[in-house]
């Protein structure tokens, strides 16, 4: 795990209507460094509030926080890193035959550019995989852009298998991945999420 996650504490919480202008601003700057970077995954200058204050309101956005920013009321920095999960299984990408309830499906998962390569990527992959076994589901499932092969053999070395690729002409992304749940430990983070789905 990369330094950053040793000096600055990190907690994993559901994002709140508040948080909507933070998370705004990550997914666009994560967008620009990705038009950057060649790969077209997501529109470059980022989502819209209409995309995200629904995921925010149905309480399946989540949230990295630097612990340290709140001894700092003035700062309003953006989390960390952001990671949506739920049952909604793109239906242009996920068919009868996939058995789309048999998962939950990762979307907007981003890490912001000064704590890329700490880890944060796989330990929320993790997490996800936990909060997915925890749900009694089989499979934690994603979609990414189709031309991104640096990102699908990233996915491939976190254990998931490419299933195939639906080709769109309209759509960026449909290079479809799962991986088996399991309750793997996350220590990169304190999970505030855990009271939640155990009261749930």
């Amino acid at each position: 795990m990369h330094a950053n996650t040793l000096l600055h504490p990190l907690t994993l919480r559901r994002a709140e209507p508040a948080d909507l202008p933070g998370v705004l601003t990550l997914l666009t700057d994560t967008a620009e460094w990705l038009h950057a970077q060649g790969v077209r995954q997501w529109p470059r200058a980022g989502f819209g509030p209409d995309r995200i204050a629904p995921l925010i309101e149905e309480r399946v956005l989540f949230l990295l926080d630097d612990e340290l920013r709140y001894f700092d009321p003035d700062e309003s920095a953006p989390p960390v890193a952001t990671i949506a999960l739920d049952g909604h299984a793109d239906p242009e990408f996920w068919g009868p035959a996939d058995d789309p309830g048999a998962g939950l499906y990762v979307h907007k998962l981003a890490i912001a550019r000064p704590w890329s390569g700490s880890g944060l990527g796989d330990a929320l992959l993790d997490w996800a995989g936990a909060t997915t076994y925890a749900a009694g589901l089989p499979w934690l499932r994603l979609d990414c852009a189709k031309g991104n092969r640096r990102l699908q053999d990233y996915y491939r070395g976190r254990g998931f298998r490419h299933l195939r690729t639906v080709d769109l002409p309209h759509r960026a992304s449909g290079a479809l991945f799962q991986r088996p749940a399991s309750d793997s430990a996350v220590t990169a983070f304190r999970d505030l999420t855990l009271p939640e789905l155990i009261s749930a």
